[in-house]
Formats: structure tokens, sequence, C-alpha cells
């Protein structure tokens, strides 16, 4: 084995990214130390914007065919976002569990030969000028990797991160939360179709089951013992007790499937490229899964790095192109830090909190506020810096729906040919795809990453548009 990238953890960050790398002909591998995938629901949404990336590659369609249902809105602390207020094809939200994402994109693997080594742990690195050396321990003992870079996105816990000795700043938790796939006993004010829980603080537990689907629910509430730690077993006592706690109604617990406990803990590694190894997804960031952000961030963080990681193996990077990653992402991280940590505000179960949620609730009635926490939260506002001197434009550095990518390569738009533009561009054929399109993309032509964000926009005249295809793609041949 001789991979050019060793991907190490099989969540959807690193099952993504290894997706992207396939998809660019990199050779890669995927290190998890599990045997086998968890099953566990966690994570139960795609985001608007996270349902546009899968589209770009054509992946949306299979997915969603194992979805529970598509939700009209999202939510900030529980108090409705309109979606429908963005121009996306997908003014909802996905909701699908966790697992089933995970096993699609583990299963699309082995379209682009790309294997995933269970039961393989991490458990040292090093990396010089040419490459990295992971020591790796599994059932046959322990053994070296070698390859040009690596990724960790081994979780919130990442021996990748601890190896580097990267910071980690931000707060430790406040208080500790338990999430657990059920089976209850039947009842007739079970909720038995796909909706978001209220997330009311003064509801009660019964207000947090959701339905997923033969028998089970996912039942979330915090810990009655803050004192136990993240990897103490949740027991079927310790949620027969949340079951009976609070309003009615009270159901009966038949079986805990499997469980997990989690904190509010807020953090972001100082750097997400360091050297030849990188971050991506819980090892880059964590915080309160709060508005159903945490598996979008990390699959857009996937989408982000990866043409960019290729690129870079090509041999057709331009210089700085992977510091880039770090200089979007970053960004985008914190804002996601700084809202989940505000939402964990309107979430306590005490006066002044429900004061304040009210207010909030009552700026968010209005569309103009509505629409801004609906960007940050659903990922249809992102808006990446560009390069310096390139010319202005609304659509600079925003995504431009409606367009897909299936092949992982740029695009270039234009409303009407032109020969001249588009001899321009053939310089760059091996990288850069072409078209032209009847409606209106918003400037007579434009320039898309790999990404589906927009790295140039003009006029016919095509002022600035060679510099840009420099800038993202390299030296044109």
């Amino acid at each position: 084995m001789n991979p050019d990238v060793i991907v190490v953890g099989a969540g959807p960050t690193g099952l993504m990214l290894a997706n992207e790398l396939g998809l660019a002909g990199i050779r890669t591998v995927v290190l998890e130390r599990t045997l086998e995938r968890s099953g566990q629901s966690r994570a139960l949404n795609l985001q608007p914007r996270t349902a546009e990336v899968l589209d770009l590659r054509g992946w949306l369609v299979p997915i969603a065919q194992q979805a529970l249902a598509s939700l009209p809105h999202g939510h900030f602390a529980g108090i409705p976002l309109d979606y429908s207020l963005f121009d996306t094809r997908f003014p909802y939200q996905v909701g699908i569990p966790q697992a089933r994402v995970e096993r699609f994109l583990e299963d699309h693997l082995a379209a682009y030969g790309v294997p995933v080594l269970r039961g393989r742990e991490l458990t040292g690195l090093a990396q010089d000028a040419d490459g990295v050396t992971a020591t790796v321990t599994g059932p046959d003992g322990t053994t070296t990797l070698r390859a040009a870079y690596l990724v960790g996105a081994d979780g919130g816990r990442s021996r990748v991160r601890k190896e580097l000795g990267v910071g980690f700043p931000g707060r430790d938790g406040r208080f500790s939360m338990v999430v657990a796939d059920i089976v209850l006993e039947p009842d007739p004010a079970l909720p038995t179709e796909w909706r978001l829980p209220s997330f009311d603080p003064l509801e009660g537990p019964a207000a947090r089951l959701t339905w997923l689907g033969d028998g089970v629910h996912r039942f979330l509430f915090t810990s009655q013992d803050q004192t136990v730690g993240r990897a103490a077993p949740v027991t079927a006592e310790e949620v027969r007790t949340a079951l009976s706690s609070g309003p009615g109604p009270h159901f009966r617990l038949r079986e805990v499937r499997l469980a997990s406990r989690f904190t509010d803990a807020s953090r972001q590694a100082a750097q997400y490229v360091n050297g030849r190894v990188l971050l991506a997804g819980d090892a880059a960031h964590i915080h309160l899964p709060a508005g159903g952000q945490g598996l979008n961030l990390g699959v857009q963080d996937a989408f982000n790095l990866g043409w960019k990681l290729a690129a870079t193996l090509h041999g057709w990077a331009p210089p700085g192109l992977l510091a880039t990653y770090h200089d979007e992402r970053h960004p985008v991280g914190a804002a996601v830090l700084e809202n989940t940590r505000a939402q964990g505000v309107l979430l306590n179960p005490d006066d002044d909190a429900r004061a304040l949620r009210s207010i909030v609730a009552g700026l968010l009635s209005e569309p103009t506020a509505n629409r801004h926490i609906t960007g940050m939260i659903s990922g249809l506002a992102i808006r990446y810096p560009m390069a310096p001197g390139t010319p202005a434009h609304p659509l600079l550095g925003a995504r431009l729906p409606g367009f897909e990518l299936p092949t992982g390569r740029g695009l270039f738009i234009a409303r009407s040919p032109d020969s001249h533009l588009d001899a321009l561009v053939g310089r760059w054929a091996d990288r850069v795809d072409r078209t032209t399109t009847p409606s209106d993309p918003g400037a007579d032509t434009v320039l898309l990453r790999p990404d589906g964000y927009v790295c140039w926009a003009g006029t016919a005249s095509g002022d600035g548009l060679e510099a840009a295809l420099e800038r993202w793609f390299g030296a044109g041949g």
C-alpha cells in the first residue's frame, strides 16, 4: 500500500474527504479504530448547503432515498427559521440519521478503490519535508504507513491533533447530556412521524423524542448526575428516570439500542493546516450540537479541502492554495461555535433565559433577522474571500446554485458562446469544464471553483479572468 493521503477517521467528514480525493484520482486510505460502524443515529439532518454540496457531485439523490422526511424549516435553539428566504433547490432540511449518510459514503468509496481499514488506530505520526509517517496499531500488530499528506478527521478527542500539539483553545463543557436510540412500549401518544422536537427547556423530556422509524425513537436528555464522565456507559435505569421526569406523557422503556454522552464544550484548533498534516470536522472544532450544524460543518470542511489537496498532489495547485483551507474554513467554524454558545444560553431552563428567548423569538419573526440567522445555520450565506485585485462583483465568493459539478473540476459558465473566452479557458481544459446556459447566472460569465463557489464573475470582455484562472487553477497549458 502506497497512498498519497491517509485519512484518519471514518465518520462523515473523513468519508466525504475520501470520496472527494477518490473522485480526483488520488490514492487514499482511510484508517478507523472501530471494527464496525456504530449505527447510532447521532446527527439527524442535512442542511440546505450540504444538500447542495452532495447534489453538485450527484450523490444527494441516493442518500435522500434513505431519508425519513424533509422539513421546510430549521431552528435556532428551537425557534423556527425560514429556508424559503433563500434561492436554493433545497429550502428544507433532509431528515436522515448520520449512520445512513456514513453508510452511503463508505460504500461509494468502492467506486474509487479507496479502502477503509477498520480496527486500525493511529498511535503516532511524524512529518518531514516530503511526507508523513503514521504509526498504526491493528489486529496484526503495529506497523507504519507513509503518505504525502495525512488528514485528521478523528473526532473531538483527535489523536492526530494531540500528536501535532496544536492548540485547541476554548472552554470545557458546563453540562452533560445523553442521546439514546431507544425502543418504547407502544403508546398512542408516541410520535410516529419525523419532525423536529421542541427545544423549549420547560416542556420536558417527552418533547425531545424523535421518531426514527422501525419502532425506534431518539431520546435527548440532560444527565441527572453532572459528574459522570463522557466515557461512562448510559444505563437503562438512567434513561427510564429521564423518561419519567417532568410533565407527561411518561413512556415506558423497552430497550436501549445505543447511547452516548456529550457536553456543550466549545473549542477550535488554532491551525487547520500544519505542514503536511491537516485537521477537519470535530478534530478541528467541537461545539454544542444546537441547530443541527455539526455533521454539516464537517462535510463542508471536507468539500473545501478535497479539491485543494488533490490539486496540490497533481502538481497544478498555485502557491498558497492549500493554505486557503484554513483561511476560509476557520472563520466559518468560529461562527458556528459562537452561534451554538448563544443557543446554549437560550436553552437554559431558567426564567432569565426564557425572557431572553422570548425577545429573540420576536426578533426572528422579522424576515430580515430570520434571513441573517437562517443563512448562518443553513450554510447558504457563506461567502469566501477571494484574491485581492479580483474585480468586484455581487456573486464573488458566494455559492452559485443550480449547477452540477460531477467531475470535481471547475466550471466556466457563459450566457452565450464567445470564441475568445473559450480559447482562453481552454488552456485549463484539464481542470475547468465549459458550458453555456440560456438562464441568467447573475453575470455574463462566471467561473466556479470545484466546490461551487464563484471565484470570478464579469462581462463578456473577460477582464481579470485569466488572473483568476491562474489564482485558483494554476498555470494554464
